[in-house]
């Protein structure tokens, strides 16, 4: 049987999404609830198995392997590991420069 963890958004995350959600709402109430409930159902899905999310390239490459994601389409949900409780991060539209904010991100959470 896999360990349980428990799931813990930072309140970086928690911008993220709302900001996420703020912006799409303006244009569709529906659509912007709608990503807002897939993105909440990735993270806190309870088949996450937090080692199956990939090294994030960007920092690997940098040699951090702290950070992990799962893929919302097109968001990415960044995330570490603790002994027992997943972190969420940072929530990042794979369409802008995720390097520059993940570094931006990562170093004030």
């Amino acid at each position: 049987m896999s360990k349980t963890y428990k799931i813990q958004w930072t309140t970086n995350a928690k911008e993220d999404l709302l900001n996420i959600v703020e912006y799409i709402k303006n244009d569709s109430p529906s659509v912007a609830n709608e990503i807002y409930m897939k993105i909440r159902k990735k993270a806190q899905s309870s088949d996450f198995f937090p080692l199956k999310g990939r090294v994030l390239p960007e920092l690997q490459k940098e040699g951090i392997t702290l950070y992990r994601e799962v893929i919302a389409s097109p968001w990415r949900i960044i995330y570490k590991i603790g002994s027992d409780t997943v972190y969420i991060m940072a929530i990042l539209d794979s369409r802008q420069n995720v390097e520059e904010l993940l570094l931006q991100k990562l170093l004030r959470g």
